[in-house]
């Protein structure tokens, strides 16, 4: 989760670098970009902190901070706006009715989206992004899509993580995940994660 927002927040930085003398009135953009991202993160990390803080279910120490304000899939427009704000413009569609999904998977779902998401702004060059999620009776289908530059599931790492944390996640709730090229150009992120089972 940090270093998630780690990996955008040094993005922008060197974008601000970048732009401040002979553009600094863009550079602007990438520093609003960088104190909400800090901000963001800061606060799913309280909200993470929150967890192990209150086994007893009494009040959270952490300003208001609680399990039930964790990201989820139901937050994935203010995601999709905070993209469009660092540069990457995303098509959300969402079949299907939502569920009241396990936190875990709500969680989890909304991981794997973000993480392809941030894998597409640093990697994959100009481009548009596409996620779909589709709410089915036993499972959630997510799928991100994009059309930029070619490369494989080494360049999507971040932070020594990428691919191989999101199939951790999608593993650790018996799910499943799969990645890679896509045979038109881009490349293609598909996770199925069950809806019901241990983790409920």
């Amino acid at each position: 989760m940090v270093g998630q927002g780690l990996a955008v927040i040094a993005m922008q930085a060197g974008v601000a670098l970048h732009l401040a003398e002979k553009r600094p009135e863009h550079a602007w953009t990438a520093l609003e970009a960088i104190r909400q991202t800090s901000k963001d993160a800061l606060d799913e990390m309280r909200s993470a902190l929150a967890v192990f803080r209150q086994p007893d279910g009494g009040e959270d120490t952490l300003g208001g901070a609680t399990p039930h304000s964790l990201p989820g899939l139901g937050q994935l427009d203010r995601l999709v706006a905070t993209m469009a704000d660092n540069g990457l413009r995303v098509q959300l569609i969402v079949e299907g009715q939502p569920p009241t999904l396990p936190t875990t998977v709500d969680l989890a779902g909304y991981r794997i989206v973000q993480e392809s998401l941030t894998n597409v702004l640093r990697h994959a060059g100009p481009t548009r992004a596409t996620v779909r999620v589709d709410y089915q009776p036993d499972e959630v289908v997510l799928a991100i899509t994009d059309d930029g530059r070619a490369r494989t599931g080494d360049d999507t790492s971040s932070g020594g993580h990428g691919i191989a944390g999101m199939r951790e996640r999608a593993a650790a709730l018996g799910g499943r995940l799969q990645a890679g090229p896509r045979s038109q150009g881009g490349f293609s992120v598909q996770a199925r994660l069950p809806v019901r089972g241990p983790h409920r």
